[in-house]
């Protein structure tokens, strides 16, 4: 095994005012934590510069990436990332402030796995009155879409800030981050269901494909899991990431807390 050198960040959470108040740090603090978190899918994003770095676009085209999150990450604090390469692939952690954050694993498979079908992947439009999450809103079986994103450059030039990109391919070949890919699987609860303070928890991506500016992205998503677990709501989605109805971008299980134990206590 060989270790890569570590990647820093200066975390951004871009996402104080949005209506998930578990990023407000006043919120965030009733909820026992330092202030707003950081959301796992920058997290995710810094990640996956280092198997950007080890394998270059390829692991964009057919890649393999995983990440789970267990502490939180803080605007201002630095997120280091770290890869070791083995057998499989490479292992990933995020440090933080002294404490592990999240952890993972990124691969290339030798050889590119086939395209999911997309009639096997309902479309369905975001729904157009939202409710509160629960075990009906989000019932196993479920169809979920989003509010089609067309990435222009302004976009791309933003997101890639705010993710504290350093890898110029993104801008270079006008690709769209595998961050915002992976934000699509978040906007396929919360374009779909009210979510007064909530928790993406992990994700196990297959890439399929990338994304350019001037796509227009969507997601075909449907809810697999819908449980209990040490007083918190948990949601799990099988999604399937789209560019321009067409091409598969990136297949995702996608997990979420959607309702934390601390709101179900201050009801």
């Amino acid at each position: 095994m060989s270790a890569l050198p570590s990647y820093h960040v200066s975390a951004y959470n871009t996402a104080k005012s949005s209506e998930n108040k578990i990023h407000d740090d006043a919120t965030a603090k009733r909820f026992g934590f330092k202030g707003g978190l950081v959301g796992g899918v920058h997290v995710y994003a810094y990640m996956s510069h280092m198997p950007v770095q080890r394998w270059g676009r390829t692991w964009l085209e057919h890649g393999t990436g995983e990440a789970r999150f267990g502490k939180p990450v803080y605007e201002g604090d630095i997120a280091e990332i770290t890869a070791v390469d083995d057998a499989d692939g490479m292992s990933l952690q995020v440090s933080s402030e002294g404490v592990l954050c999240a952890t993972g694993r990124a691969a290339l498979p030798k050889v590119a796995p086939e395209l999911p079908t997309l009639a096997d992947f309902k479309s369905m439009p975001a729904r157009a009155d939202r409710v509160a999450a629960d075990e009906q809103s989000l019932r196993v079986g479920d169809w979920l879409g989003m509010q089609p994103l067309t990435v222009t450059s302004d976009y791309q030039t933003q997101d890639i800030a705010d993710t504290r990109e350093t890898d110029p391919l993104y801008l270079r070949e006008g690709i769209v981050h595998s961050g915002t890919v992976l934000r699509c699987c978040n906007w396929a609860l919360s374009h779909n269901v009210v979510l007064p303070a909530w928790m993406h928890m992990g994700s196990t991506v297959q890439n399929h494909g990338i994304a350019r500016v001037g796509d227009t992205l969507n997601v075909r998503a449907h809810v697999t899991k819908n449980y209990e677990h040490k007083g918190h709501k948990w949601v799990e989605i099988d999604a399937l990431v789209i560019a321009n109805e067409i091409k598969p971008i990136a297949r995702v299980t996608h997990i979420a807390i959607y309702r934390p134990r601390q709101l179900a206590e201050a009801a």
